[in-house]
């Protein structure tokens, strides 16, 4: 409890009287992670930010932070659906290529307007290759948007336009009937024009930055604490309850599900699922587990040996018992997933599965064995590769049973784990800087391409296989231009059993959102993407 005081006493003391104001302990110095007097709540994050600039984010840990700052076009309910955020209304054509939005008058939290230009301005400064926004193929269904991010056309020919203040036109490369899901996404926030050209990549620091949203940025210690605080410049913050929110860099799930037991967290957004009965008893009302749409899953790095054959990411994908991962490691109802797209997704049949998904594990080990002989493995040829996996939540004990499994495919298979943080993780994946490694997708948007997306070779970084394959690249462009949103599923299912016979990934379990919540915080709503903003947010008398 000391080390949490002095931090409080840290920031209050380094940060002079504001800092005092806003970051002060209560008289007696002990932190109450959900103080009902100062109507704040202390948050026990899954990692540090590497970045709470909108165009340079890529985790939902970051997006936890960043939507609380920032509202797009669209933006997210208690159940995150779309509603309209900075957009009021918006028209479509008859085609679904054209969409007017109409703003409402707002401004940033310096009072300057906040207005159609700068969503102009955002969406070119995103897909502009000099940003090197690794998340900008989100935005790919903008007409031209690929081009004008390889750098084949200047950044004046993106098909957004402010037609004046308060209306913006978006072009689309194909019909999207989900593209208001995707305006809620970070990808599309508005940046501040003003403050951004004025100082550079630091318009995000703390002195500089300005939100739309319902809360600013007030304090960011980098692996220590993020500070919001209550923006009076929103549009609707008259009806933002909480003053405060904390967030810290949580990484460790068991030391978060006890900042949370003591009293000094009033919200984790991961626990360990394995404790999900004691802390049930521990914490009656905090426990909230439900269906998300998340699938974890392992990348091969096919862009060199041993995974550039397909026999090799074939057998090992094969070997893995997801049953054992999602009955044992896994308490609190996880799925195994014999497929990529997660149950749940809209106008999807979720047809596609590996072929092998009904062969017993022992049959399946032995067919692995044969592949691997056949790749020119064996006693006088051992395969040996590193696996990488994050150092949080169940993945280091789901390493452990990958580990087991693929070396019981023979003496001769060594597979050695490296563990790393969270950020440090996804950076090697995406720099292809590793030869097997864990992750986990989290849906952007509730449609089937959200996944599969990442499987085309256009997708770049986020490819972490570097998977290519002209059949599949050619399936999902065809599925953009179907009208029918069942043939259109039907598509996308090829493309997915198509990916799935040539095993860039292997897939691993359908994960649950697992969070701990004061009972005593109102507008938390359970819901399929685990997003839930603190502007909704009341208490309990």
């Amino acid at each position: 409890m000391a080390f949490w005081t002095n931090r409080r006493s840290l920031l209050a003391g380094a940060g002079g009287v504001a800092a005092a104001t806003s970051l002060g302990a209560c008289a007696n110095g002990r932190i109450v992670g959900f103080d009902k007097a100062r109507r704040s709540i202390d948050i026990a994050n899954q990692g540090e930010p590497l970045s709470l600039d909108p165009h340079k984010a890529s985790g939902s840990w970051e997006n936890n932070i960043i939507g609380n700052m920032f509202i797009g076009l669209t933006t997210e309910d208690v159940e995150s659906k779309p509603v309209p955020g900075m957009a009021e209304r918006w028209d479509t054509s008859e085609d679904g290529l054209r969409w007017t939005f109409y703003l409402r008058r707002a401004t940033w939290s310096d009072g300057e307007p906040c207005d159609a230009h700068d969503f102009e301005f955002a969406f070119r400064r995103i897909l502009n290759p000099e940003t090197l926004a690794e998340y900008a193929s989100i935005l790919y269904v903008i007409k031209n948007a690929e081009k004008v991010n390889n750098g084949e056309l200047p950044v004046e020919q993106l098909g957004v336009r402010a037609i004046d203040d308060l209306t913006l036109e978006v072009e689309l490369d194909h019909p999207a009937a989900y593209f208001p899901q995707i305006l809620k996404h970070y990808t599309a926030y508005p940046v501040p024009k003003h403050i951004v050209e004025r100082h550079g990549a630091d318009w995000i620091h703390p002195d500089n930055v300005v939100v739309n949203g319902p809360y600013n940025l007030t304090r960011w210690w980098s692996n220590y604490i993020v500070h919001l605080e209550r923006n009076p410049a929103f549009f609707d913050a008259e009806n933002v309850a909480l003053e405060h929110i904390y967030f810290y860099p949580s990484n460790d799930v068991n030391a978060a599900a006890r900042k949370v037991m003591s009293g000094e967290a009033g919200w984790s957004t991961r626990f360990p699922s394995n404790q999900v009965e004691q802390l049930r008893t521990a914490l009656p009302g905090f426990v909230r587990v439900y269906q998300y749409l998340t699938c974890n899953y392992f990348s091969f790095n096919m862009t060199r040996p041993p995974f550039n054959d397909i026999r090799v990411r074939q057998a090992l994908t094969m070997a893995y018992d997801r049953d054992f991962v999602a009955s044992q490691i896994y308490r609190t109802g996880e799925r195994p997933a014999f497929k990529f797209v997660p149950p749940g997704i809209a106008d999807y049949p979720g047809t596609a599965r590996y072929p092998w998904s009904d062969i017993p594990i022992a049959e399946r080990k032995r067919e692995a064995e044969r592949l691997l002989r056949a790749a020119g493995f064996g006693p006088n040829n051992p395969l040996r590769f590193e696996f990488a996996h994050r150092n949080t939540s169940d993945n280091p004990r789901v390493a452990v049973v990958a580990q087991n499994d693929w070396k019981s495919i023979a003496p001769w298979v060594t597979v050695e784990l490296r563990g790393t943080e969270t950020q440090v993780h996804y950076a090697n994946l995406r720099a292809k800087n590793y030869d097997a490694g864990d992750g986990g997708w989290i849906a952007d948007y509730n449609d089937a391409k959200t996944y599969l997306y990442l499987l085309e070779t256009r997708t770049g970084a986020q490819n972490y296989s570097g998977y290519s394959n002209p059949e599949y690249d050619r399936l999902m462009r065809e599925s953009d231009f179907e009208p029918d949103a069942a043939r259109r599923g039907e598509i996308l299912a090829q493309a997915e059993q198509l990916m799935l016979g040539e095993a860039p990934i292997c897939t691993s379990v359908f994960i649950n959102s697992l969070n701990l919540v004061h009972p005593d915080l109102t507008g938390y709503e359970n819901n399929l993407e685990d997003i839930h903003r603190a502007r909704w947010f009341g208490i309990k008398a």
